[in-house]
């Protein structure tokens, strides 16, 4: 029996290949006639989807985002029947793993921040994407007993973010590890 794979759609291809080129070589060195090129699309229809570049980065930007939330999210999950401390570090764990993965280049947020600076649309989509982590922590938080539970989740999301940016920037292939450690220490009390 001949099987038929579904061809992904022209928004689907454009997405794949500007998230792949926009990560691997920065937003603004990735042009949209090699974007067009490399997914195969009709530039024509590529407009069709997205009116402008800067649709193009809040669309990648946007998946990005929801990508990584539903990966930690689902961490944190598996360890549904753990303390919460666990809970929580099931946030570094995940964020080791990504941080680990051929060609990690960073935070794609932090990255889109310092090339686009002023951009409205993009930093509506930043803002998004930074308000996830809080809330997710702070929804673990809440199930325990804790004194100042803001200013955990504050201290919780730097070291996450400061992870993130030495995996890069020094090339550490144990940020990740570290953050967690250091969050152990701050969570010892929710086990």
């Amino acid at each position: 029996m001949e099987t038929f794979t579904e061809r992904p759609t022209a928004r689907h291809r454009l997405l794949d290949t500007a998230d792949r080129l926009f990560y691997q070589h920065g937003i603004h060195a990735v042009g949209i006639d090699r974007i067009v090129a490399e997914s195969g699309v009709a530039k024509s229809t590529m407009y069709v989807h997205f009116r402008t570049k800067e649709e193009l980065i809040v669309a990648y930007l946007r998946r990005r985002s929801d990508m990584t939330r539903t990966r930690v999210t689902a961490g944190v999950e598996a360890r549904s029947n753990r303390p919460v401390g666990d809970r929580v570090l099931a946030v570094f764990d995940v964020l080791d793993e990504i941080a680990s993965e051929p060609h990690f280049r960073g935070c794609p947020f932090v990255n889109a921040a310092a090339e686009y600076p002023d951009h409205h649309g993009i930093w509506d989509v930043i803002n998004y994407d930074r308000s996830w982590l809080p809330r997710l922590l702070a929804e673990l938080l809440s199930d325990a007993d804790v004194p100042d539970a803001s200013n955990l989740v504050r201290q919780l999301v730097q070291l996450y973010d400061g992870a993130n940016v030495m995996a890069h920037l020094d090339q550490s292939k144990n940020s990740a590890k570290m953050a967690r450690t250091a969050a152990k220490h701050l969570v010892a009390d929710l086990y």
